[in-house]
C-alpha cells in the first residue's frame, strides 16, 4: 500500500466539500482515503478498493490512488483489474520502483505471451517511456524561457558563449517540442486496454454464434479499434484480430487521467 506524501492530503483536503443538498452526505475525501488505507492494512481489501474507487469518481485521479487499486485488486485474486490500475498508475508515475516491480509480477502471472516491438518513433523517444505528459510540458516550457532569456540577453551581450549557448538551446527546444506533441498524440491515442474476464473467446464478429478465433485470458492486453452492440473488435500484434463483449475488457486510458 501506498501511503500519500503530505502534499497529496492537502488536495484531498481541498478536493472535499460539505454536501448542501438533501440526502446523505457524501464523506470528504481525506476521510475516505484514510478509511481506505486502514481497510487495506486491516486485509479489507474489497472495501479499500471501493473506498479508491470513489476518490477516482470524485475525480481525484492520482497515480497513488490507482497503485493502490492494483495493489488492492491484486489482493482480491482480480489480475485484470490489478493490471489495468497499474497501467493508469503508470501514466502518472512512470518511475516509480514499486509500481514497476508489482506490474511486471502481475504480467508474469497472465497465460497469454503478447510480445509487441517498439516502433522507430518510439525507440528514438525513449525518454517518453520515463515522463509523463505534465512533466514533459514541464521540461517545453523551460527550454524556451531559458531559450528567450538567453535571446534577450544577446541584445545587450553578443559574446561568442551566448551565440554557441543560444544555438544549444534551439536544439533542445526543439526536441522538447518532439517531444510534447509525440507525447499528446501517444496519450490522446492510447488504444490499450486490459481484459478483465478470466477466459474470453475472441469471435469472428459482434455475435456470439459467430467463430472462435481464439481465446485470451484475464490480464492480456489488446488494442481496443471500436465498440458495436456491446461488442468490442479488438486486435493483438500482427494480423490477430477479432471481437468480444465490452464488459470483459476496459481501456488503461482515464480521459481525465493525465497528470
Amino acid at each position: 500500500m501506498r501511503r500519500f506524501p503530505w502534499l497529496l492530503i492537502c488536495s484531498l483536503f481541498f478536493l472535499s466539500s460539505p454536501s448542501t443538498g438533501k440526502g446523505p452526505v457524501e464523506k470528504p475525501s481525506e476521510e475516505i482515503f484514510f478509511e481506505a488505507n486502514q481497510a487495506y492494512r486491516d486485509g479489507r481489501y474489497q472495501e479499500a478498493t471501493e473506498g479508491y474507487l470513489r476518490l477516482v469518481e470524485n475525480g481525484f485521479q492520482n497515480g497513488h490512488v490507482y497503485y493502490n487499486l492494483g495493489n488492492a485488486c491484486f489482493r482480491l485474486g482480480d489480475l485484470g483489474r490489478a493490471i489495468l490500475f497499474y497501467e493508469r498508475a503508470r501514466l502518472f508515475i512512470p518511475r516509480d520502483a514499486d509500481l514497476n516491480f508489482n506490474l511486471s509480477y502481475a504480467r508474469d502471472q497472465t497465460l497469454d505471451a503478447i510480445n509487441e516491438s517498439p516502433s522507430f518513433i518510439r525507440q528514438s523517444f525513449f525518454w517518453l517511456d520515463e515522463v509523463n505528459l505534465h512533466e514533459v510540458f514541464l521540461g517545453f516550457m523551460l527550454f524556451n524561457v531559458l531559450f528567450f532569456g538567453i535571446l534577450f540577453v544577446r541584445l545587450f551581450n553578443n559574446s561568442e558563449w551566448t551565440y554557441y549557448l543560444l544555438i544549444a538551446l534551439l536544439i533542445f527546444a526543439l526536441i522538447g517540442s518532439s517531444s510534447l506533441a509525440l507525447k499528446w498524440y501517444q496519450a490522446k491515442s492510447d488504444d490499450r486496454a486490459v481484459v478483465l474476464a478470466k477466459e474470453v473467446d475472441v469471435l469472428a464478429g459482434p455475435h456470439s454464434q459467430d467463430t472462435v478465433l481464439f481465446r485470451l485470458h484475464e490480464g492480456a492486453i489488446v488494442h481496443y479499434e471500436r465498440s458495436e452492440d456491446g461488442w468490442c473488435l479488438i486486435h493483438l500484434s500482427g494480423e490477430r484480430r477479432g471481437w468480444l463483449r465490452a464488459q470483459d475488457l476496459e481501456r488503461i486510458y482515464a480521459p481525465s487521467g493525465q497528470g
